[in-house]
């Protein structure tokens, strides 16, 4: 694969756009009726449902204003990545960030590959906790300076982070946009097959940490560590006070990591309420690290700078969805998916729903959105023939989940690939060969599943 090489990210996201507006011109246009769902608290399909609607094709105006509409649709993602990536400026320009990563290596030295296992299962129980995605993009300067001052390539920042979070996410036995949201559609019990789920989530992480290191050691460059007064004298400025500084700014930036992680965990934060977290941490590390108001200030305005096209770039990942919906063809493609798997052998059928939403995630790039979409439409079919609800939610999130790690439709890994400088086509000669190893992992378990009567 050294030969493909994809055109600029942004090119990439327009033609795709252009490619669905093509669309709304070559399918007919239909729409499943739709009910409130108390359990979920969304609206679901109703099975056999589906009707043909007046054609509403996407003209190139139309075409044009999805990409406004697609931002203002992942407004709060987007404002998400500028405080943040904002905030991580400041903190990176008070020396703190390069302070800590010095001293993590001098006292890991010599066991420098721990750091992506360690790294790379934080990011996937997160993964697997809350779904974590878009929120990792904040954090790409601390995972840039460590890979960096590591010597790893900085693809391992992407690998280590989103990378382990969206395999967490896909075998995970409680993560609620996605097993949870299935299980619940399913009338399955919430939790039910978890340990069969952590089985495969402990061989996952295996394969991708494994593949993680072998690609960070393979092209590591060993880099040159500073001496300890060097180090601290070069970032930090005077050894003495500047120290003490940066020591006062790591501890405010571990406990905001902390505060992060409970209110998304256990407060059930959304998107503004961690942007906001961010302005604040921005703010107090600037006043805290010397920078004062106009060098923090200033910091936010490099951060904006910086992260704007990757912030940017989800707007034009969402613009997809925004025009095949308003062309009433997302229904079509799902029903023509979904209606040739009642004609298979149980296990082919099974086969058949992994293949299926792993395609309809092209289109539909939202897990928990393509559940909704999707498990209503596909349940009473498991059960007319004879297949278990249970491994219907797992055909689902391996064939969705998975589908995430390669997909240039979805906006949270253009942009963190975006924001580290990994061309696509680099990132997927990395993570494709991870990518069909997990998938067929995934249709083993499915297969099993049907065997052993999960």
């Amino acid at each position: 694969m050294k030969w493909l090489r994809f055109p600029h990210p942004l090119v990439l996201l327009t033609f795709f756009i252009l490619l669905a507006a093509v669309l709304t011109y070559l399918l007919p246009a239909g729409e499943f009726s739709r009910r409130p769902n108390a359990a979920t608290g969304r609206e679901v399909v109703v099975p056999g449902s589906y009707h043909r609607v007046a054609a509403a094709p996407v003209g190139a105006w139309q075409a044009l204003l999805s990409v406004p509409r697609g931002l203002a649709d992942a407004g709060a993602v987007v404002f998400l990545i500028f405080l943040a990536g904002g905030a991580f400026t400041v903190v990176d320009q008070t020396g703190a960030l390069r302070f800590g990563v010095d001293w993590l290596l001098r006292h890991a030295h010599g066991r420098e590959v721990a750091v992506i296992p360690l790294v790379s299962l934080l990011f996937a129980t997160m993964g697997a906790l809350e779904n974590m995605g878009e929120e990792i993009i904040a954090l790409v300067p601390v995972l840039l300076v460590l890979m960096r001052r590591l010597g790893y390539p900085v693809l391992t920042a992407v690998a280590a982070s989103l990378g382990a979070s969206l395999v967490g996410a896909a075998f995970s036995p409680i993560n609620p946009f996605q097993v949870g949201i299935a299980q619940q559609l399913a009338q399955l019990p919430l939790l039910s097959g978890a340990g069969y789920r952590l089985v495969f989530l402990g061989l996952a992480l295996l394969w991708w940490v494994g593949g993680t290191v072998r690609h960070a050691r393979r092209y590591r460059v060993v880099p040159e560590l500073l001496p300890v007064a060097s180090a601290a004298q070069d970032t930090l400025g005077p050894p003495a006070a500047g120290n003490g500084r940066h020591g006062l700014v790591l501890v405010v930036l571990l406990a905001a990591f902390t505060f992060f992680a409970y209110g998304v965990v256990r407060l059930g934060w959304d998107f503004e309420q961690m942007a906001a977290l961010f302005l604040g941490l921005g703010l107090a590390t600037g006043l805290l690290g010397g920078l004062g108001l106009a060098g923090t200030a200033e910091g936010f305005v490099a951060g904006f700078r910086d992260i704007a096209f990757s912030a940017i770039l989800i707007g034009f990942a969402r613009a997809i969805f925004v025009v095949l919906q308003q062309g009433h063809v997302v229904d079509t493609i799902v029903r023509g998916l979904a209606a040739p798997l009642g004609h298979l052998p149980v296990a082919l059928a099974a086969l058949g729903m992994v293949g299926a939403q792993a395609a309809l995630h092209l289109p539909v790039p939202s897990v928990s959105g393509q559940a909704v979409l999707t498990m209503p439409l596909l349940v009473p079919l498991s059960d007319l023939i004879g297949l278990s609800r249970q491994v219907t939610v797992l055909a689902y999130q391996y064939g969705a989940g998975l589908t995430d790690l390669v997909t240039p439709t979805n906006g949270a890994l253009m942009a963190m690939l975006a924001a580290c400088g990994v061309r696509y086509e680099a990132w997927l000669r990395f993570a494709g060969p991870l990518f069909a190893g997990l998938l067929a992992l995934g249709a083993a378990g499915v297969l099993l599943g049907i065997w052993v009567g999960v």
